[in-house]
Formats: C-alpha cells, structure tokens, sequence
C-alpha cells in the first residue's frame, strides 16, 4: 500500500517514516503539472512539422516519423536508467547514479525539484524535456542521413549528452547548480545541448550534394506546415516555461506572460529584419523569430520581469537572425539552423537572464529566495552563465562528435546516404512512404548527366521513379 493519506482539503498527505517530516502535496498543483506534461508533449511533434515545412517535400515525412519515435525511444531510456542518472540525489555533480533504475521507488516521495510535488509527477514532466531535446539536435541530419541509426543515436545521445547537462543544471548536487546558475526551463540542457549537438551532426555529415549552388536555394516547401508547427511549440511553451514552476502560483504565472511577449517580440523583429531585405512580409521569418524569442526567454522566464521580455525577444530576434550566416562564414550546412536559432538563442537567454534575473520575480512563488543578478548588484551571475553555456557547448559538441565517429565505425550504424539517395529523398529510401501522393524529383534530375549510373547502384530507385511516374501520369 501506498504511505499516503487526503487531508480535509484533499490534499495528499506523505510522511517520511524515517524522519516523520510530513510533506503535502496540493491537487493544484499537481494537476497544472500533468497538464504541462502534455503541453511540452504537443510541442514534441509540432517541431517534426515545423521541421517538415522547412525542407523539400521528398524528405517531408521523415521529419514527422522522427519526431513521434523520439518519443518512443526517450520513454524507455527515461525509465530504463535516464531519470535516474539525471536526478538521483546520491550521484555526483556530473551525472547521477542507478539509485532510480528502472523507475523503483519513484512514486510518493518528494521530487528532487520541489517538495511540492511527487516524484512521479516530476518525472513524466522532466520525460517531456527529455525528449524533445534530441529531437531539436536531429534538425542537423536533415535531408542527408539513414533513419535506422538514429534509434541507436538517440539513446546514446539522451544517456551521455542531455542527462549529464540536466543533472549538473537542475539537480541540487550539481555542480552548476550548487554554484548558483539561474536556469528555470532549459537554456542549456535543451537549446545549448541540442544546437551545438547539431552543429557537431552538420560537420561530421559533409555537405549536402548541390551546397552552394541554386539546387539548395529552395524556398520552404511548405509554410502552412512550418506555421502549424510555430503554433504547436509556442502553445506548448507554455507548458515548458510556465510548468517549470512545478505548482499553480504567480511565477508559474508570470513565466507565461513573459514566455508570450518575448515570442511576440522576437517574432515581429526577426520578420523586420527580413523585410528590409526582401521587402516581403515573411510568415517563415516572423515563425523562426518567435521560436528564438521562446528559446531566449526559457532559462529566465522564471527570474525576469516583463519588461526584460521584450529585450530578450528583440535580443534573439536580430541575434538568431544574423547568426544564421555563420554557416556561409565557416562553411557548414547546417540545413534547419538550429544551431543559429537553439545554441545561440540559449546563449543570449543565458548571458541576458544573468543581467536582469531579480529576487522578488522568483520570490512569486512564496518560497524562492535567490540574490538575483546585476539587477540585484549581484554582478558575479554573469560569470557562472558564461561558464555554464561555453561548458554546455563544449561538452555537448565534443561528446556528440564522438558518438557519431563511434557508429561510424559500427556495420550498420553509419548515417550518411549516398548522393543516389539524397536525390531519391530519405521518405522513399528509408521509408517507401510519402507525405503526399506524389513527389517530383525530376526538375532535381535535370541537367545531371551521370545520375542514372548513381541512381541504380541504390536499390534499384530508377525503376521506382519510372512506377511513380507512371502513376502520376494515369493519375492525369
């Protein structure tokens, strides 16, 4: 039987049989945390269609399928050994240990990120962070990788790369924690982590075939897509910002607020400063700038006022903007820019977050107590964030890298397609399936003279185009 009982109110009742503390958890707010869980799930999801929207509609559903298998294979590991190596209380200031194995003992007992809640509500939450953060870095295979490894890559990526930046971030024996870093809902364990992971991905991938010329200088092929998936992740920040409060009060309250208008400014910012170039009014331009005002607000969206919002929106807006170069700069085909938006955004919110965090905004809850940032004059914040993002980056695109190398020698395990099937799409190579009845390769085709020989050598797709072509034309 479970130790627990309902006081008057309802309210579950837990008392520690060892030191007979007695802790309560209000209905409230385990309810505004469940629901939270399945806001940060939409989100999961709805960055597979953003990410579908954005690239040529013969790898469309790829993107889609990844999303939903990220969640399916995060949830093992997240139970198998990921929840505890991330938030065992007995682990180290890196990683936690196995005491958490298999989920025994995760039930009633208080969660290690507030007394407020049970474990058990703490971990499918934390689940939902732990799963769309690979899903983030898988933006850098884009267009140019074999599914199958994946599998394998997501596991290993969650259990080396996300779990250790969570623990040292959000457990109480980390040591970023220990040592004061403000981060209420993921600068580093999820936008660091996952865009400097795509950056290693988009380096150890090469190029894709036609990188700097027009065949790569499509326009997103389809924008409804990258608009409905804007819709999914911002509704689901919510969720993402706002639940990291982990109860029903005014700070989980005014991480809203600020998580909306730093997603609104970062938006109408980033689309005016792709109206001064194009003189068009861009729905990409205005949906990538409010995910990068969302990125930048989540570490301080706990810790900031609303005027500080719009600094953070309009910060990553040109920011994110202009970052988008550096892949021309440096020569790298990052295809979805996540590094631009996800590293970097986590880095602004992180440095911005050390500047304007204050005391009595995290004091909303009740209970918060923290000597804010330069706000506050509490000057030495800055550092410990600097710190924190360039160990985020640097760890996670060293350990990334490595991994990658690691199944590139595995039989099996190597990502990278060949050109044949990087002209046939990843949806009809990997897949056989479509998100449309039809897909037309043939304008890529033209003008390639050896493209059949190359074609052929990979599982016969000439033949596969004839039949598509021929189905098109009867379907005419």
């Amino acid at each position: 039987m479970v130790n627990i009982t309902y006081d008057a109110s309802g309210s579950i009742v837990w008392q520690d049989p060892d030191s007979g503390k007695i802790f309560v958890y209000n209905p409230g707010d385990i309810a505004w945390t469940l629901a939270s869980t399945a806001l940060v799930f939409i989100m999961i999801p709805g960055l597979g269609y953003f990410y579908s929207g954005l690239l040529r509609r013969k790898n469309a559903l790829s993107m889609i399928y990844l999303s939903v298998m990220t969640i399916a294979v995060v949830s093992f590991q997240w139970f198998f050994w990921g929840f505890s190596l991330t938030f065992s209380e007995t682990g180290s200031s890196f990683i936690g240990d196995l005491k958490y194995f298999g989920l025994k003992g995760v039930l009633e007992k208080p969660s290690i990120g507030s007394a407020r809640i049970p474990s058990i509500v703490f971990c499918i939450y934390q689940l939902m962070f732990a799963a769309i953060t690979p899903m983030l870095a898988i933006g850098g295979f884009a267009d140019r990788a074999h599914l199958g490894p994946l599998l394998a890559f997501i596991f290993a990526w969650s259990t080396l790369v996300y779990d250790p930046i969570a623990c040292w971030t959000w457990n109480s024996n980390g040591w970023s924690f220990a040592h004061g870093s403000y981060d209420f809902a993921g600068g580093t364990p999820v936008h660091i982590s996952s865009g400097s992971a795509a950056l290693a991905i988009s380096v150890y991938l090469g190029k894709r075939r036609g990188y700097g010329t027009e065949a790569l200088a499509y326009k997103p092929h389809n924008t409804t897509y990258v608009v409905l998936g804007t819709v999914f992740l911002w509704f689901g920040w919510f969720g993402f910002n706002g639940g990291s409060a982990l109860s029903a009060n005014l700070r989980a309250a005014q991480a809203s607020i600020v998580t909306n208008l730093a997603a609104s400014v970062g938006g109408l910012t980033w689309m005016l400063w792709d109206y001064r170039i194009e003189r068009k009014w861009s729905a990409v331009g205005f949906c990538s700038g409010a995910i990068a005002g969302l990125v930048a607000i989540t570490p301080g969206s706990g810790f900031v006022g609303s005027p500080a919002a719009v600094l953070f929106g309009f910060m990553a807006g040109t920011l994110c903007n202009f970052a988008t170069q550096l892949k021309f700069v440096f020569g790298y085909d990052d295809s979805l820019d996540v590094f631009a938006s996800h590293a970097i955004g986590g880095i602004v919110g992180n440095i911005l977050t050390a500047i304007f965090a204050q005391a009595s905004v995290a004091g909303f809850d009740g209970f918060t107590v923290i000597p804010g940032g330069w706000l506050d004059g509490h000057w030495i914040q800055l550092a410990w964030h600097i710190a924190d993002s360039c160990a985020g980056v640097s760890y996670s695109f060293t350990m990334t890298t490595i991994i990658l190398w690691i199944m590139h020698y595995i039989p099996g395990l190597r990502f990278r397609v060949s050109e044949g099937v990087e002209i046939l799409g990843i949806d009809e190579s990997d897949m056989g399936e479509f998100a449309y009845d039809y897909v037309a390769i043939e304008p890529e085709l033209k003008g390639v003279s050896y493209v059949s020989s190359v074609v052929r050598r990979e599982s016969d797709p000439e033949s596969l185009m004839k039949e598509r072509h021929s189905s098109a034309s009867g379907n005419h």
